[in-house]
């Protein structure tokens, strides 16, 4: 059975833009309209050989009302089913109560969680990262889902994790060795 990973965090932090990247299509719809994703989407990404399952969600939030309950719900059934769990937050609007609420339930699951701080694109990184590890699910990784960074001047290395499909899957460039011998091993 191939790996789950499930994207999940509030509404329009980016989740579906992810999703695209790691499938290599554009079958989640996009767009800055709050409820768009409302069920979970389901497609198949690949890791150099591997191949694993990803899972779009709408937005998660924890006082949801009207159909951002069902929303809920369906990010809840996603994540009971998840190997992996990404966080995903917005770079641009900081830690918000949001990320911290949808953060402590995540935390509860008992799920691995790895934390992305997408729209981090011309932003310093350290920086954008530095606020997230409050969340305190593992060091966060700054992300662009919409583009690929560009190489920093005297190195041949990317500032940050392009979102390709391969980089974004693991959230970073040079993952510590316990995290390249558990992707390697299904997670």
């Amino acid at each position: 059975m191939k790996p789950t990973l499930v994207i999940v965090g509030r509404p329009n932090v980016g989740k579906s833009t992810l999703f695209n990247r790691l499938t290599r299509t554009r079958d989640a719809l996009v767009a800055a309209l709050p409820g768009l994703t409302r069920d979970r989407h389901y497609g198949a990404g690949r890791l150099g050989g591997r191949a694993y399952l990803v899972v779009d969600t709408g937005g998660l939030e924890p006082d949801a009302q009207g159909v951002f309950v069902e929303m809920a719900k369906q990010a809840r059934t996603a994540i009971a089913e998840a190997d992996v769990v990404v966080l995903v937050t917005d770079a641009r609007d900081g830690l918000i109560a949001q990320d911290r609420a949808i953060a402590e339930e995540l935390r509860r699951t008992g799920r691995r969680v790895i934390v992305a701080v997408n729209k981090a694109e011309g932003m310093n990184h350290e920086l954008a990262n530095a606020e997230f590890h409050e969340l305190g699910l593992g060091a966060p990784h700054a992300i662009s889902a919409e583009q690929v960074f560009p190489p920093r001047k005297n190195s041949s290395k990317p500032t940050a994790p392009s979102a390709s499909p391969s980089s974004a899957a693991r959230m970073r460039e040079s993952p510590p060795s316990s995290t390249r011998s558990s992707v390697r091993n299904g997670w």
